[in-house]
């Protein structure tokens, strides 16, 4: 197959999928080395991007998907008018960041570096899809322990949790 009709496979599968598609996943469909793969799936993010497109291609943790540039969210809008929907709290946000910077993490754990219950916080980015369940702690009483999901890369724009900036030298 040549590289056009990768590439233009490619878009189909982007398109259909809606979420992200794992590079391994795309390498084993097409019987093409990730890092070959790679480079035609790079090659098409720069030309989405160069180009006056309202799509563009973003990589996720290994994976890829089509999204539409931030530019022309204003049109979409008022297309399809969207709920009104809350954005995050000063508690949810701060709930959110030791979860993602200390992940996996326990509720126990969140609470007592916050110094408050943070229940309904958790309950509000579970409900956001921002964090997940993502074990049980070898413990007494097994707590939950949370990590962060895709869709909090996505809207935070990273592409991987390596991408969180750097808070180590943060002073409190």
């Amino acid at each position: 197959m040549n590289i056009k009709k990768i590439k233009a496979a490619l878009e189909c599968i982007l398109f259909i999928s809606g979420d992200s598609v794992p590079l391994k996943d795309l390498s084993a469909l097409f019987d093409i080395d990730k890092t070959t793969l790679k480079r035609i799936i790079n090659q098409m993010m720069d030309e989405y991007e160069g180009d006056e497109r309202g799509l563009r291609i973003i990589e996720i943790n290994s994976s890829y998907q089509f999204t539409t540039k931030p530019q022309y969210y204003e049109y979409i809008e008022k297309l399809f008018k969207p709920r009104a929907r809350a954005g995050l709290s000063q508690a949810s946000l701060e709930t959110l960041s030791i979860i993602a910077y200390k992940q996996p993490t326990t509720k126990a754990n969140v609470d007592a570096i916050r110094g408050v219950k943070s229940d309904s916080c958790l309950y509000r980015l579970i409900d956001k899809d921002l964090i997940k369940e993502v074990g049980r702690m070898e413990a007494p009483g097994r707590p939950i322990l949370y990590g962060t999901t895709e869709n909090f890369l996505r809207l935070f724009g990273l592409k991987s949790l390596s991408d969180l900036p750097d808070i180590s030298n943060v002073q409190d």
